[in-house]
């Protein structure tokens, strides 16, 4: 079989270069690209199509989760393993949102990290025991639900909660009460509500308002 073809991307020339070393080790893993931004990697993707990347998170200009979507959405069959010192939540879901099939932390081991390598060639995730967590954590979490309200219909929504008319909200907002009752019939059908009350008890059930 032939090797698999890797691809560094990292803006430490000392990680690329141990990384580098640690290749050479495998020999069903071959180094055919290094890169030292995201810019640079998605020129090299183009010029070497790499089967597997390491992908270097925190890169100045243009960060590891900009650089793995743009990556995926020109080059799909690519697959991007996240390698970084850092465990924040952020970085994780920002990674694995923009399409890494992996997210290790640097301290793995080479035989790990060559497990992964694999792994990710065969369409399989390896995940660090933090990012798991973090997967976890955001599954059990309500999804957030947006009605996609205008700033205004925000502002007649408020008043509408704490009980104001449409003569109140007028003269509030200096607008025509027959603003208010377009604003009012936008919000009702936005929300899927069936009256006044009904909405004001959405509004402030998913605090839609101060």
């Amino acid at each position: 079989m032939d090797p698999i073809r890797v691809m560094i991307v990292d803006d430490h020339a000392v990680v690329r270069s141990g990384l580098a070393a640690f290749l050479l080790v495998y020999g069903d893993l071959e180094l055919v690209a290094e890169a030292e931004s995201g810019h640079t990697a998605l020129a090299l993707c183009h010029e070497h199509m790499p089967d597997v990347i390491l992908m270097d998170l925190v890169m100045p200009e243009m960060d590891g989760a900009a650089t793995t979507r743009a990556i995926k959405a020109r080059y799909p069959q690519i697959q991007v393993v996240a390698l970084t010192s850092f465990r924040e939540d952020e970085l994780v879901q920002g990674a694995l949102q923009a399409g890494a099939i992996g997210y290790l932390l640097k301290n793995i081991s080479a035989n790990q990290l060559a497990d992964a390598i694999r792994a990710a060639h065969a369409g399989r995730p390896t995940l660090d025991p933090e990012a798991t967590r973090v997967l976890m954590e955001a599954a059990r979490k309500p999804a957030e639900i947006h009605f996609d309200l205008t700033p205004r219909e925000q502002e007649v929504l408020a008043l509408v909660t704490h009980g104001a008319n449409n003569g109140e909200i007028a003269a509030k907002l200096r607008i025509s009460q027959s603003t208010v009752k377009y604003h009012v019939s936008s919000i009702l059908a936005k929300l899927g509500a069936s009256s006044r009350t009904e909405a004001a008890m959405l509004a402030v059930q998913h605090r839609l308002v101060p």
